[in-house]
């Protein structure tokens, strides 16, 4: 596997994205590519990936900011996690778009009850934001909840597919 990376503009920043040779998501998220390239456990000098490669992802990173909250649902996404993790991960691509599901709810839907925290840790550990929606996780208490690139992104997430729905 060749890891090569880009850089996308939205609305809420600069998505950084990782991508296999081809074009599986790697590892994305709002945040510096060097510290996600870290948490991936590439190296930091991983060079940026040809258009062809990144055009379908930047694509669908448009048409789901211009209107299409499904539009990052058919992008692969290669991550490594336990098997939970990889349940959580699945589980939360299940989620539509404009309808959040609270932690608890989350891990009646994966059969787990009581899990409500572990799927918090799977969130937490979730390396393919926006493409693995842990943002469409709420408390069930109100608000927003963590979220890796901060609750203003997160917040800006769930108003753009609530207004996209």
């Amino acid at each position: 596997m060749t890891a090569q990376t880009a850089r996308l503009d939205t609305p809420l920043g600069r998505l950084a994205v990782v991508l296999d040779d081809d074009g599986t998501v790697l590892a994305s998220g709002f945040g510096p590519l060097p510290e996600l390239l870290v948490r991936r456990g590439l190296a930091a000098d991983t060079p940026p990936a040809p258009n062809r490669r990144v055009e379908p992802v930047a694509d669908a990173v448009r048409r789901y900011f211009t209107g299409d909250p499904t539009a990052l649902d058919d992008i692969p996404v290669d991550q490594p996690g336990t098997a939970f993790q990889q349940a959580v991960w699945d589980a939360l691509r299940a989620v539509p778009p404009g309808r959040p599901v609270t932690y608890a709810e989350l891990a009646e839907r994966l059969g787990s009850p009581g899990a409500a925290r572990a799927v918090g840790q799977a969130c937490g550990a979730n390396l393919a934001a926006p493409f693995v929606p842990c943002h469409r996780v709420v408390p069930a208490g109100g608000g927003v909840g963590g979220y890796a690139y901060g609750a203003a992104v997160k917040s800006g997430l769930l108003e753009h597919e609530r207004g996209a729905g």
